[in-house]
């Protein structure tokens, strides 16, 4: 199978490429260093070629709603678009849990992709998946100083290898809409894993959290960014992520 990777050379795209690779797959990775702009479509038709499969993980690095909801809505249309004159059959998205519940700008913003994505012409997958260990790690190393600000949150953290594994078996299968959701083992609360990861690698910090305003913070501070129903569980725990950390 063809399987082509939007946002390949991101973290998780890497281990999407990886995974694909490693199971077998002819895998065509869309990056702007591949001459692909997912924004702006240049490169699409080429990329997209004899693929069969298209596996979303694209994402931006922004605080600002509004910027991130044009972004995903944008990607989503030009590979939909793309896709059809391309003859792809499976759309597969990444998204995240609770971004029914926690009305922030960055999960509005994703949920309104899943809606975009779910309404396009090119059949979608879409799996739910909870914060990924690496997000602790990011959280702790964002930004200089010696304290890490941290938004009081509960979560039930997954390896992120595990959420590329998953995504790559759902590529192999039919399209199904809304996939059952990925969570870790167990939930953690997000500070506490920040402090573990400056004990244990590093760089030291003072960890505060706090709860984001409003209804989002309440929310993500009760709750609401765990499963809410049965699904899949991943197997590695959090401890042991981090125990194989360099």
């Amino acid at each position: 199978m063809r399987i082509a990777v939007a946002g390949g050379t991101g973290w998780l795209g890497r281990l999407v490429v990886t995974a694909a690779s490693e199971a077998g797959h002819d895998v065509v990775v869309m990056s702007r260093a591949r001459g692909v702009d997912l924004t702006m479509g240049q490169g699409l038709d080429e990329a997209l070629h004899g693929a069969d499969v298209v596996i979303d993980v694209s994402n931006i690095e922004t605080v600002s709603g509004d910027r991130a909801t044009r972004f995903f809505e944008t990607v989503t249309r030009n590979l939909q678009a793309a896709g059809v004159r391309a003859g792809v059959g499976h759309h597969v998205l990444v998204s995240i849990i609770g971004i029914d519940r926690v009305p922030w700008g960055y999960y509005r913003a994703k949920l309104n992709q899943e809606r975009v994505a779910l309404a396009g012409p090119v059949p979608v997958t879409v799996l739910r998946a909870a914060q990924f260990h690496e997000f602790a790690l990011q959280s702790l190393t964002r930004f200089g100083g010696p304290v890490a600000v941290v938004p009081a949150m509960l979560s039930q953290p997954v390896a992120a290898r595990e959420v590329a594994a998953e995504l790559v078996r759902l590529a192999g299968g039919e399209p199904r809409g809304m996939a059952p959701e990925l969570a870790g083992p167990e939930p953690l609360q997000m500070a506490d894993l920040v402090r573990k990861v400056s004990r244990r690698h590093g760089p030291r910090k003072w960890v505060l959290s706090f709860p984001l305003p409003g209804e989002a913070g309440r929310a993500m501070k009760s709750g609401g960014a765990l499963p809410d129903g049965p699904g899949l569980r991943g197997t590695q725990t959090f401890d042991q992520w981090l125990a194989e950390l360099p």
